[in-house]
């Protein structure tokens, strides 16, 4: 029998095409920084947008070919490709499609590199049945294999660093190290109602500002540099100087493009969060907060379908009356309606809405990560490719 080399073993190649400005890279750098300080492989990450990857790891060289952090061997993907050897495992990380050359040099290596075609997360039912089926390749001797992200012992998991929840749960106990926190970011220690909105430009933004201006309690609205910056700015006519803007009971707090240990940060210390994609939607449900996602819009609002499926499973477990309106409030800032009249409700239910998220966060928690179920996969691969 041929002696089996385990995944951890061999170097692994990712590629990273950098779509919707930080989602894909922020999915892809975690999943990457995981196998090579946890796992000890030897990854090399081939993005091709380092400018976007400098924006949440700073420590990134937007203008080096080639570079290390954390143990990961970063990579300009350039067209063309250099000529590279490929590692035993290469992963074609959420859609992307690898240069044709690098195929055909995975073709002619023996044995053939293991080939992952890493999909976007989704709670849908069809997930399962996808995850891990192969799919060969018309011409060349390769198989590639679906791994899909999702919430159940069927699929491959979520991203988690197994220190995530140590971290979160020590900074929430430190009322010092939350002082620290907000004092770096500009901002006084939390006195008000406070919310991080990260999201998508949406026609239901105006209405959800005006609806916190005349709220019954004060809210800060944090909103770290994104796509929505521009349409808050606009809906103040009065803007003061400098980056705090205030109107009626709402004070909003523009920050600059957070790196992704302070984002998570401000997902803990925030009352509840907005997201959007799937990058900080994840992040949000591990930091045990209400959350309020904006799906990647698709065609033929295809996002509503994964929204749907995501709240059959997220509101199982709440009583009838918070579960519906936790699906009004996620379907209408979907659709891009108007929340105002749901919003007075959204508020009350924060306490209820508050030990849910703690009781999905610990669900989660349960379950194998995405990256050990990706070691699991690929060394059982290669076992069987052993006989």
């Amino acid at each position: 029998m041929q002696r089996i080399v385990p995944a951890t073993s061999s170097q692994w190649d990712i590629f990273c095409s950098v779509v919707d400005n930080y989602g894909d890279i922020g999915v892809t750098w975690r999943l990457a920084s995981q196998l090579a300080t946890q796992y000890g492989i030897d990854v090399r990450l081939w993005v091709d947008d380092l400018q976007a990857f400098h924006h949440i790891r700073p420590e990134v060289d937007p203008n080096a070919t080639t570079q290390r952090l954390r143990g990961v061997d970063i990579r300009r993907w350039t067209t063309p490709l250099p000529p590279v050897e490929p590692g035993g495992v290469v992963i074609e990380a959420l859609a992307c499609d690898l240069p044709d050359a690098f195929i055909q040099a995975m073709a002619k290596k023996s044995p053939t590199p293991v080939w992952i075609n890493l999909e976007y997360l989704s709670a849908e039912n069809w997930v399962e049945g996808v995850h891990g089926l192969p799919s060969p390749h018309p011409r060349l001797p390769l198989t590639q294999y679906f791994f899909m992200p999702g919430y159940t012992t069927g699929s491959g998991g979520l991203t988690r660093e197994t220190t995530l929840y140590g971290e979160r749960d020590t900074f929430r106990k430190e009322a010092q190290a939350q002082s620290k926190f907000w004092a770096g970011l500009g901002l006084p220690d939390k006195e008000a109602l406070r919310i991080s909105l990260f999201s998508y430009e949406c026609r239901s933004l105006p209405d959800l500002l005006d609806a916190c201006s005349r709220s019954d309690r004060p809210i800060d609205l944090v909103v770290p540099q994104g796509k929505a910056t521009a349409q808050i700015t606009a809906w103040f006519v009065h803007p003061q100087a400098g980056d705090i803007l205030q109107h009626g009971r709402l004070r909003v707090f523009l920050l600059p493009m957070l790196a992704q240990d302070d984002y998570d940060r401000l997902l803990w210390a925030c009352d509840f969060n907005f997201v959007r994609g799937e990058d900080s939607f994840v992040r949000a449900q591990f930091a045990a907060r209400p959350l309020i996602w904006q799906a990647y819009r698709q065609e033929e609002s295809a996002h509503m379908d994964k929204l749907a499926a995501f709240l059959d499973l997220y509101c199982a477990r709440l009583p009838p009356k918070t579960a519906s309106l936790l699906r009004a409030t996620w379907q209408t800032w979907n659709r891009e309606e108007s929340l105002g009249a749901l919003w007075p409700g959204w508020i009350a239910a924060l306490p209820t809405l508050s030990v849910h998220a703690r009781t999905w966060a610990r669900r989660l928690a349960e379950q194998d990560d995405l990256a050990s179920n990706l070691v699991k996969f690929i060394d059982n691969l290669l076992e069987y490719r052993a006989f």
